[in-house]
């Protein structure tokens, strides 16, 4: 156990992280909070949910000079939401040091941004296509920046951003510390560190699984025509406290929020064409427990950092193992369990088992719940109800009621009357949700292509090259590196 005072912080952050909560240091933290604060360059390779924000922004918060009121440190992140939560997450550590982070994305009013800009902002958290914007329109100058952060870096690589990181790091003085971070290392982004980075430490953390022990994984084969049906039996079945839904495309997630709705399920959904205010509010409620299931892109769901997610359903599943592994990473977190569950059509079950094998994790094979399953389990919920009110209390203005019942009927006869409104029987609302075409994959065949072939959805258009990460030597030192 690593606490934070052990790596010889300043007062302000130390006191910063004590009001956050932040008790032990996480792998990630343990190795990358002591090269970034030596100034040294660093790749740290290590999926969602390990503690990446901290790793690289206490030594963010801590070199950074508040009285120096221009932009000196920079953090590109694959999309809006992440940059939002970084921003919060290094205002909260660097609260009582006085540093100010801004976040600058598209979808919000330029103008807006532009404005924001004359506070003076320490640190812009930005997505790599606003960012470019804003150099363009010359609203972020460069020439103080100290420190920059590429965040979930093959992500931006998998979403086309690769040529504009590299324009935003030719305009940033070449004297500067430059932090990685990725849960994959594709040969891009080895590519990437080889040019503008300075014999970086590299920093991994090593799992016998891709995915957490933590997290219990398990498949329903279904046809496409029946997922609907099979998908409101597993949660009635086995009702969720706080769950993410994986949807294809944009309009699978907004047929699939609207159908739940239907259904009388608590559910909302957020993708890329929605406006920012309604994906801000959805996530709100989300996040305040208002709606239970937040059904999502890949996309839009990238970098939501949301504690207690009890479980993922992969309604359609991912087009890849590096996919999977975002999806599933949303749940299980900081050594909670959680639960994933997808969903595959009989003509998806290889593209299933490439997943398990490249993950090395053991994916379950479960039977569809019938519909005693779920009237079942929704009993059981009723009875958790019941049980809960009874623990909390406060029941002081029921009591007259209650014993003038019991004198007209027994307790077994009440307690199941109560049982029967509380239990909520199965809705079946006639839905149709337009059928997505099934995953296939391709194997790559010839000698130059990686092992692992290349994903593709129904379009035949190649996926972006995946490959693992870093064998070998531990630094990159030359152009002899040998990488996986």
């Amino acid at each position: 156990m690593t606490a934070f005072n052990e790596f010889g912080l300043t007062e302000p952050v130390i006191r910063a992280l004590n009001t956050m909560g932040f008790e032990e240091a996480t792998p990630i933290q343990v190795q990358a909070i002591p090269v970034g604060l030596e100034g040294r360059d660093l790749i740290g390779q290590a999926h969602t949910g390990t503690g990446k924000t901290a790793a690289f922004g206490i030594p963010l918060v801590e070199f950074l000079k508040v009285e120096r009121d221009q932009i000196q440190g920079v953090v590109l992140t694959p999309t809006r939401e992440l940059a939002v939560q970084v921003a919060e997450e290094l205002n909260k550590i660097g609260q009582y040091k006085g540093i100010l982070a801004l976040p600058v994305y598209g979808g919000q009013e330029i103008g807006r941004q532009i404005r924001a800009l004359k506070s003076r902002p320490h640190i812009i958290v930005g997505t790599p296509g606003r960012f470019m914007d804003h150099m363009r329109r010359r609203t972020i100058r460069l020439g103080q920046v100290t420190m920059v952060v590429l965040d979930e870096a093959d992500e931006m690589l998998n979403m086309g951003f690769i040529e504009d990181i590299e324009t935003i790091l030719k305009e940033i003085p070449g004297e500067r510390q430059t932090l990685l971070f990725s849960a994959t290392m594709p040969r891009t982004i080895q590519s990437l560190a080889l040019r503008f980075m300075r014999n970086p430490e590299v920093i991994r953390i090593e799992s016998r699984q891709v995915t957490v022990p933590t997290l219990e994984q398990s498949y329903i084969q279904v046809e496409e025509r029946q997922k609907f049906d099979v998908f409101c039996r597993v949660l009635d079945a086995q009702p969720p406290e706080r769950a993410i839904v994986f949807g294809r495309t944009r309009r699978r997630v907004d047929e699939l929020y609207e159908a739940l709705k239907k259904r009388g399920y608590s559910a909302e959904g957020i993708h890329g064409e929605m406006p920012q205010s309604k994906r801000d509010l959805v996530m709100r409620q989300f996040k305040d427990g208002a709606i239970e299931l937040l059904v999502a892109t890949d996309v839009a769901a990238r970098g939501l950092d949301i504690t207690d997610v009890t479980h993922i359903y992969n309604f359609d599943i991912p087009q890849d193992p590096e996919g999977y592994v975002h999806r599933v990473g949303r749940t299980g977190r900081a050594g909670k369990t959680g639960e994933a569950i997808t969903f595959v059509t009989p003509r998806e079950i290889h593209h299933l088992k490439v997943i398990e094998n490249m993950t090395r994790g053991k994916i379950e094979r479960k039977p569809v719940p019938t519909p005693r399953d779920a009237f079942e389990g929704q009993q059981r919920l009723a009875v958790d109800k019941l049980l809960n009110a009874v623990e909390t209390g406060d029941m002081a203005n029921y009591k007259a009621l209650a014993e003038r019942l019991l004198e007209e009927s027994d307790p077994v006869t009440l307690v199941s009357a109560a049982l029967k409104i509380l239990t909520k029987e199965s809705n079946l609302t006639p839905v149709t949700l337009t059928e997505e075409r099934p995953l296939r994959i391709k194997q790559a065949r010839s000698a130059g292509t990686e092992k692992r072939g290349y994903y593709k959805g129904g379009s035949g258009k190649k996926g972006p090259e995946r490959s693992g990460g870093f064998r070998g030597k531990s630094r990159f030192n030359n152009r002899n590196t040998k990488y996986q």
